[in-house]
């Protein structure tokens, strides 16, 4: 039987028409491919197939998002159609122009006249001329065909042009635009009335940017899709820094704790950047959920109060806020110790993480050596907090069943004043600090209120006692009578 030379190069151009992935790499030889930007592909895949008419992608800074949703896209999809044409617009006409040239220098190279050889520019950069395909800074135009390509900073007019894809790569500059309402308006009103009017029929609009603000762009798309059925629907690709909940993509296959992307940006390296930044910008920029900028029901400023030593003779209990029983076989639960003296309220360390049974057991054991003067373990009588009490009714004291009354918010909202009345203190330095803050600012809109709960319970439990140490066990048996 005769066999055939497997033909690799005319494999790789076949598949560099049909893929993004292949194309990236094809074009670009030293572009290497990390899982992230593989599943980002798949979606761009589709986004250029018209499968995904509306698409947002959040991703960390310095990921790799723009170099393919702003640079590699534009040829690709001017490669698989010469006669689409195609407008990207980002925060500043110069940042735009930078982006049209990056294009260009793609279309211009061989390996892309290899895969798409009928798509190629005008030898000549020139502003107009007759019969010849237009090419600058701003605008270019496919010889021989009906495509082009049009760049555009935030507020520039894109009249006399329509777009069968629109691409817009952050639209915000920084969180001082990102923090003005006057911007946000701005922003709102050339989209919907001057870049959104530019779509042609069955145009389609992909939208990638830093999560600076709730209000931003894309938060009043979301909100106006979920409040309106009738307004576009989006398709929304979100990949954190540092995978963190259960909404993750279901392609995102890491742990809690690992990165996005490893070898550039290792965990200790994400964390340097965290400790740098601060959690408010590291919410937004690196894990793509925004919070307030001074918080709901618990405000920023109400957060400046710190300690380095306990006061004499403080009370210091638990509080614990644990999982259904019927919930994933581990989900997250949450631990505060927290002290009381007087009027004043001291947080003394936090654990939250999702846990198994068993892990919330070790951790409760764990947490009762690391502070044994925490006698009263608090732990609300719902969820596990049942089973958990009798599994450890032997083996750890102080064990105090607690029912608080209300719901959630209306808990939250009736100890807030101790917080506004500046009698809530942190550890000057503690590694969990800046994460339980970010909860407590986020609530109620955060995907867990776990350590908000526990927190909670704990203010509720210590401010309804009577200012007292506990001592001897069979005063902890009282307690561990007593319901809420």
């Amino acid at each position: 039987m005769k066999t055939y030379p497997i033909d690799r190069e005319r494999i790789r151009v076949h598949l560099a028409r049909r893929c993004i992935a292949y194309f990236a790499t094809y074009t670009d030889s030293l572009y290497q491919v990390n899982w992230h930007h593989a599943l980002l592909c798949d979606y761009l895949d589709r986004f250029a197939d018209k499968d995904i008419r509306r698409l947002m992608v959040f991703m960390p800074p310095r990921h790799g998002k723009s170099e393919l949703v702003s640079r590699k896209l534009p040829a690709f999809l001017l490669g698989r159609n010469p006669d689409a044409s195609v407008i990207c617009a980002s925060y500043s006409a110069d940042l735009a122009q930078r982006m049209n040239r990056d294009v260009q220098r793609i279309i211009d190279s061989p390996k892309y006249g290899d895969i798409f050889p009928q798509t190629a520019l005008s030898g000549h950069n020139t502003h107009s001329a007759m019969g010849r395909a237009l090419r600058n800074s701003d605008i270019f135009e496919i010889v021989g065909r009906r495509g082009s390509y049009r760049g555009a900073g935030v507020g520039g007019g894109i009249t006399g042009m329509g777009g069968d894809y629109i691409i817009i790569d952050d639209p915000v500059k920084n969180r001082e635009e990102a923090n003005s309402r006057t911007y946000r308006d701005k922003l709102w009103e050339w989209y919907t009335s001057t870049l959104y009017t530019r779509q042609e029929n069955n145009g389609s609009i992909l939208l990638t940017m830093t999560r600076w603000h709730e209000d931003d762009l894309a938060g009043r798309l979301l909100d106006l899709a979920k409040k309106d059925p009738k307004a576009d629907q989006w398709e929304v690709l979100t990949l954190p820094a540092l995978v963190e909940d259960e909404t993750r993509h279901p392609r995102d296959l890491r742990k809690n704790g690992e990165a996005l992307w490893e070898s550039k940006y290792p965990p200790s390296e994400l964390m340097k950047i965290k400790a740098t930044v601060g959690i408010y910008d590291w919410s937004a920029m690196y894990q793509q959920r925004p919070q307030p900028a001074g918080g709901t029901i618990f405000r920023r400023e109400w957060m400046n109060k710190t300690y380095r030593e306990l006061p004499a003779g403080a009370q210091i209990i638990q509080s614990w806020d644990l999982p259904f029983k019927d919930s994933a076989a581990s989900a997250k639960c949450a631990g505060i110790v927290m002290a009381r003296k007087g009027a004043e309220l001291f947080f003394v360390d936090c654990v939250n993480d999702k846990m198994s049974f068993v892990d919330s057991v070790t951790a409760i054991k764990n947490l009762s050596d690391k502070h044994p003067k925490a006698r009263a373990k608090v732990i609300e009588d719902k969820a596990n907090g049942p089973a958990i009490i009798s599994y450890l009714k032997n083996d750890v004291t102080g064990m105090i069943p607690f029912n608080p009354r209300g719901s959630k918010e209306d808990r939250a909202l009736s100890v807030s004043p101790y917080f506004e009345a500046g009698n809530i203190y942190f550890p000057e330095y503690s590694a969990w600090k800046g994460d339980l803050i970010d909860d407590l600012l986020r609530f109620p809109g955060g995907t867990y209120k776990d350590t908000v709960d526990a927190t909670v319970q704990a203010i509720l439990w210590l401010m309804d006692k009577p200012q007292v140490t506990l001592g001897e066990s069979d005063e902890l048996e009282k307690e561990s009578n007593w319901r809420g």
